[in-house]
């Protein structure tokens, strides 16, 4: 299965393509992941990357799609993939129709009102990372993690402020492509509302029935 997903952010594609990608073995390419751990690294890419941010750009599509690409070609990725993150534009969505055919686009839609209540709850420990939710998740002592007893925090990208931009960057940028994957026969669309572990059995029985059309 070579294919895409997309949702906006919050909506759990990035931990339901973690979960395909475990059970069963397709490679998760996350644009976000490579960009980190370059960055992280310090190779070429990573130097480029970390220069263009620290100047408050955006990475450029000519640099993004020649990731992808690059990535693409890797031999785990020959017959099957999920992409996690790109295409955010339709014109990446052109690039990468010219250097890999799809068998799905899947959107995971959830309204903006459970996105802002999931990632503004959200909280992060300082030491390790574990992940909580100050209602459907809270630590056993407030702001104290479970694992490591690190404080808890709320990341940038968590802030309301910040969520709301977000996603009208998704609405601006990135939604265009559901109607773009629509009328190429590609589009799928799943529930992300419920928990991880009943969208992730909504996706496996659907995406078998969509792939038999």
């Amino acid at each position: 299965m070579k294919l895409v997903f997309l949702g906006p952010p919050g909506a759990g594609k990035g931990t339901i393509s973690r979960m395909v990608s475990e059970r069963l073995g397709i490679p998760q390419i996350s644009t976000g992941d490579i960009f980190r751990t370059a960055v992280k690294e310090k190779t070429e890419l990573g130097l480029k990357v970390q220069a263009i941010l620290a100047a408050g750009g955006l990475v450029p599509d000519e640099l993004t799609i020649a990731i992808v690409k690059d990535r693409l070609s890797w031999p785990d990725a020959q017959r099957s993939y999920i992409l996690d993150g790109f295409p955010r534009t339709i014109a990446q969505a052109e690039a990468l129709a010219g250097f890999s055919s799809l068998d799905a686009a899947v959107d995971f839609e959830v309204k903006d009102e459970l996105i802002l209540f999931r990632l503004t709850g959200r909280r992060v420990c300082k030491v390790c990372g574990a992940i909580y939710h100050v209602v459907t998740k809270p630590p056993k002592v407030e702001g104290m993690c479970d694992l490591c007893g690190g404080e808890l925090y709320i990341r940038n990208d968590d802030k309301e402020e910040t969520v709301k931009a977000r996603l009208n960057a998704y609405h601006e940028e990135t939604e265009p492509l559901i109607g773009w994957y629509g009328n190429r026969s590609l589009l799928l669309t799943i529930d992300g509302s419920p928990d991880a572990e009943t969208v992730y059995n909504a996706f496996i029985s659907e995406i078998g029935r969509f792939l038999r059309k």
